[in-house]
């Protein structure tokens, strides 16, 4: 009796990708027919509420094409939590997780799958250059660095999620049950031993990027209050150090006033300077409390990642 064939789940999240979806389908059916015919595939379109013709042509794709398949979500549930859950939803031997835009190049797919046999459980690809412009590059590089030394788990740098995740690992997501998931956090906490494949990340190939500042802010503080500690004792930290110095500063005053009683006169600037430094200090500490009683809160309630309104080609 012939061995079945392996199945690798491919991954997409879109949010209006109408100019992206139907290429990326050809590209990806093109490159396991000629490339990887030894195995069977599916492609799975985990779409976050389009507005514009996108779930039209994924429709038209799932119709043409049954390995084809579609989860369409009735609201936009941010992009943290709706790649995640099409993650969940792939049952492949392995899942391959990329972006519509052609950032995540799907040429790489091919030496991602070689690699995976090799015996490699996860293999990610890791961003060694991109086209983006130096300073968003630049504060990304900071980030990633600032990161990996206020956490324990060791983040990857200029990893965006794109990779292959053998089905073991899958498993292990699918037993996690967080409302706001970190996606990079888990496969570096979760995910043992990984291959990484250097490429030079493009521009996106067409539309609008759907990352603005609130998403961005979002990833970077999921990062900070899921995986570190750090932050908050920092806050202690400056606390002992603020009231030592302001203990200091007020005898070496005490002293100064009683040798020169007689002319000494500061004036209110050193007060003023001092409690706009310290509110600042204080607003900036109890922000960051904020955030972390956010994330608190937000797994509290354990809502679901995302609700569906459809699904195509899943029976």
């Amino acid at each position: 009796m012939e061995n079945a064939k392996k199945l690798i789940s491919v991954v997409i999240p879109t949010m209006n990708e109408e100019d992206n979806v139907t290429l990326m389908t050809e590209t990806l059916v093109k490159i396991f027919t000629e490339e990887l015919p030894e195995y069977d595939y599916e492609i799975i379109f985990i779409d976050n509420y389009s507005r514009d013709n996108t779930r039209p042509l994924i429709r038209g794709l799932c119709a043409e094409n049954p390995r084809v398949k579609a989860i369409f979500n009735t609201k936009n549930f941010g992009p943290m939590r709706s790649p995640v859950y099409g993650f969940k939803q792939a049952y492949g031997d392995c899942v391959i997780r990329l972006n519509a835009d052609f950032q995540d190049p799907p040429e790489l797919i091919p030496t991602f799958v070689h690699e995976w046999e090799k015996g490699h459980k996860i293999v990610i690809g890791v961003k060694e250059k991109t086209e983006e412009n130096f300073l968003m590059a630049f504060i990304r590089r900071q980030y990633y660095k600032f990161l990996r030394k206020i956490t324990e788990i060791g983040h990857i740098e200029n990893f965006t999620g794109f990779g292959l995740f053998d089905k073991s690992f899958v498993d292990v997501v699918r037993q996690i049950h967080d409302p706001m998931p970190y996606f990079r956090g888990m496969v570096a906490e979760f995910g043992g031993d990984y291959k990484t494949v250097l490429y030079v990340r493009p521009n996106r190939r067409a539309g609008k990027s759907k990352n603005h500042f609130y998403n961005l802010y979002d990833f970077a503080m999921a990062g900070i209050t899921s995986y570190s500690k750090v932050m908050m004792r920092l806050a202690t930290f400056a606390g002992f150090a603020i009231g030592g110095m302001s203990i200091l500063v007020a005898i070496i005053y005490l002293i100064y006033k009683l040798v020169r009683w007689s002319w000494m006169s500061t004036g209110i600037a050193p007060l003023v300077i001092g409690v706009f430094f310290l509110g600042g200090v204080q607003l900036f500490f109890i922000g960051l409390l904020g955030e972390y009683i956010l994330a608190i809160n937000s797994r509290v309630l354990d809502r679901p990642l995302v609700v569906e309104e459809e699904r195509i080609n899943f029976e």
